[in-house]
C-alpha cells in the first residue's frame, strides 16, 4: 500500500462544538471573498459603492429572508471584499397552514446558518458566474459570532455602520495600528 507524504492538517473549528445553529438567535457573519479581491465596489466618503457584482451579492443576500420565512436580516454591510451581516434565526417567525392544503401543515425544518450562509454563498456566485466572470469565489467557510446580549448587538451593529469609514481611514493612515 501507497502512503502519502502529505501530511493532513487538523483544520480548526469554525463554529462551537454541540451549539445547534438552527435555533433561534442573532448571529454575526463575516463572508469574505477568496483571497481578499476587491471585487464588489469600492468605498469613498464613509460609504460603500457597489458595482453590478456587489449588486449580485446584494439582491442574493437579502432574497434568504424570502427563501426562509424563519430569518430576519439585520445590518449589513457589502465591502469591496467582504460582507458582514446580523442574520436572525426566529423559528417563531413559521407560519402553519391550516384548511384543506394538506402540503401547507407540513412544518417547515430550519436551515442552520452553515447552510443559510452555504446557501447565499452558491447562488451569488452563480449569478456572478452568469455575468462572465467565472473566476469568483467565495473563501472557504464563514466567520460567526452568536450574539448573546443587547450591548453586544449595538456594538457590532456600530461595528457594521462604521465599517466602511473605518476602511477609509486605515488606508487613508496605514502606519496607525491604533485605528
Amino acid at each position: 500500500m501507497k502512503t502519502s507524504n502529505y501530511i493532513h492538517k487538523e483544520r480548526k473549528r469554525n463554529r462551537l462544538k454541540e451549539y445547534d445553529y438552527s435555533q433561534g438567535g442573532y448571529y454575526f457573519v463575516t463572508v469574505c471573498v477568496d483571497n481578499r479581491k476587491d471585487i464588489f465596489g469600492n468605498v469613498k466618503n464613509g460609504k460603500c459603492f457597489l458595482n453590478n457584482y456587489g449588486t449580485i451579492v446584494k439582491k442574493n443576500f437579502e432574497n434568504l429572508k424570502n427563501r426562509y420565512s424563519y430569518i430576519k436580516l439585520d445590518y449589513y454591510v457589502i465591502m469591496p471584499n467582504h460582507i458582514h451581516a446580523i442574520i436572525i434565526i426566529d423559528p417563531s417567525s413559521i407560519s402553519v397552514g391550516t384548511g384543506r392544503d394538506l402540503s401547507q401543515n407540513k412544518k417547515q425544518k430550519i436551515k442552520s446558518l452553515s447552510e443559510i450562509v452555504g446557501a447565499f454563498k452558491t447562488m451569488s456566485s452563480k449569478e456572478i458566474h452568469l455575468t462572465g466572470n467565472k473566476l469568483f469565489k467565495w473563501q472557504r467557510s464563514f466567520y460567526d459570532r452568536i450574539i448573546r446580549n443587547e450591548k453586544e448587538l449595538y456594538y457590532i451593529r456600530r461595528y457594521i455602520e462604521q465599517n466602511p469609514l473605518s476602511l477609509e481611514i486605515a488606508k487613508e493612515f496605514p502606519d496607525n495600528l491604533d485605528l
